[in-house]
């Protein structure tokens, strides 16, 4: 059976979101969302604030490994900033190569390096001798800036600066999250290299999966956006059975608790709404829950709406 990777997703993908889909299996391991490498060496309590999981032996509640994201421009920072990681003993240490976002790209991070294999190289040099040889040394790229032509060039320098895997995401910067991947491109890639090369980009279904597989030549998959759309896939593509819309219904409350818990109550409600949009993809009584809670902002209102459906009950809200 191959492994099956949960994404690092900003925005997306926090600590809560990670342990409800963990929570319903079928994860190998993931990824937090990056840590911001720009100016110092961070404390701990930063890490541990974007990866809490690190309080927990790192790993969410239901077990899984979740390892530690990098991002950042300067070999000496990021190679300082993972030896304070590496001190926090995570279930291993990502470079990110491959946020495609403005805001972080204007500041010479993520997929804006792209142009700079000798940089890429530079950069996981540098983390790879402060990073002892028992925890896992991945990093994560995209194809390229504005086009694919310096990819195998960059996946050769990060391989070439020691990391144990590498991680493709099938498109480019330029490409943002517009479909198709090309992940005709990342089995390219892998034939470059001589570290396994794990495929991520645009698998929504088990008939996806397979493709991909097929397409890249690689066994190992990692899911993004597709695992928040539909939170059993993984499991799908395990084979197992699974329950469907009355499985997940129990994960949109401790969600929503956990979501309760972490953030302001002005913020809540809209986390809610932004993960019941993207099930809506899969499950239509997602769409009934997403159209019932839209026009409520309140997060006592919306509290009150999750009740009165029998998805969430009070002994869970006091608790």
């Amino acid at each position: 059976m191959p492994r099956i990777l949960l994404a690092p997703m900003e925005g997306l993908a926090d600590d809560v979101l990670r342990g409800v889909l963990t929570s319903l299996g079928g994860y190998d391991w993931g990824i937090c969302e990056f840590i911001r490498v720009s100016a110092n060496v961070l404390p701990p309590k930063t890490f541990q604030r974007i990866c809490p999981e690190l309080l927990n032996g790192s790993r969410t509640a239901a077990g899984t490994p979740i390892r530690l994201q990098l991002l950042g421009s300067d070999p000496w920072l990021m190679a300082e900033n993972a030896r304070q990681a590496v001190s926090l003993n995570p279930a291993g240490i990502d470079l990110n190569f491959g946020c495609p976002a403005p805001t972080v790209n204007r500041h010479r991070g993520g997929a804006a390096l792209l142009g700079e294999p000798e940089l890429l190289n530079e950069i996981v040099s540098a983390v790879r001798a402060v990073v002892p040889a028992h925890i896992p040394f991945t990093a994560k790229m995209r194809l390229g800036i504005n086009d694919t032509d310096r990819a195998v060039d960059c996946a050769q320098a990060l391989a070439a600066g020691g990391i144990n895997e590498l991680i493709v995401h099938g498109r480019t910067k330029l490409d943002g999250y517009r479909p198709p991947a090309r992940w005709m491109w990342i089995d390219k890639v892998r034939a470059a290299v001589d570290i396994p090369i794990i495929a991520n980009g645009e698998v929504w279904t088990v008939e996806d999966f397979a493709r991909c597989q097929q397409e890249t030549g690689c066994d190992d998959i990692m899911l993004g956006r597709g695992a928040i759309a539909d939170p059993l896939l993984a499991r799908r593509v395990r084979g197992e059975a699974v329950g469907g819309w009355a499985e997940i219904l129990p994960s949109v409350a401790d969600y929503w608790l956990g979501v309760r818990r972490k953030v302001v109550a002005v913020h809540a409600g809209g986390r809610l709404k932004q993960w019941l949009a993207m099930l809506r993809r899969n499950y239509p009584e997602a769409e009934v829950l997403y159209q019932k809670l839209r026009p409520i902002k309140a997060a006592h209102d919306i509290d009150a709406a999750l009740m009165a459906e029998g998805i969430l009950s009070p002994l869970q809200l006091a608790a």
